[in-house]
C-alpha cells in the first residue's frame, strides 16, 4: 500500500523544485530554459507563448494552482492505485 498523502506531498514537493529550476534557469540561462522547457513538448516552440516578463502576483499564482494540482493528482493517484491493488 501507498499512503496517499505522503505520495502527494513529495509529489508537490518535486514539483516546487522543478519550479523553482526553470524560474531560476529561465533568469540565468534563458537559452538553456528555452531548451528544455521546449523538449518536453517534442521540440515544438512552446516557450515562445510564455509572457517575457511575468509579474511577482503570476508567479506565485501558479507556483500555488502547481503545488495544490500536484498534491490532489498526487493523493488521486496513490488512492486509485490502492484501490486497484485489491484486485490485481
Amino acid at each position: 500500500m501507498i499512503s496517499p498523502f505522503a505520495f502527494a506531498t513529495s509529489l508537490a514537493l518535486l514539483t516546487a523544485v522543478l519550479f523553482v529550476l526553470f524560474l531560476l534557469l529561465g533568469l540565468v540561462a534563458p537559452g538553456v530554459f528555452r531548451f528544455l522547457f521546449n523538449a518536453q513538448f517534442f521540440g515544438a516552440d512552446v516557450a515562445s507563448l510564455l509572457p517575457q516578463r511575468a509579474s511577482f502576483g503570476a508567479v506565485v499564482g501558479t507556483f500555488v494552482a502547481l503545488l495544490i494540482s500536484a498534491w490532489v493528482l498526487g493523493y488521486a493517484w496513490a488512492w486509485l492505485y490502492n484501490q486497484l491493488r485489491k484486485y490485481f
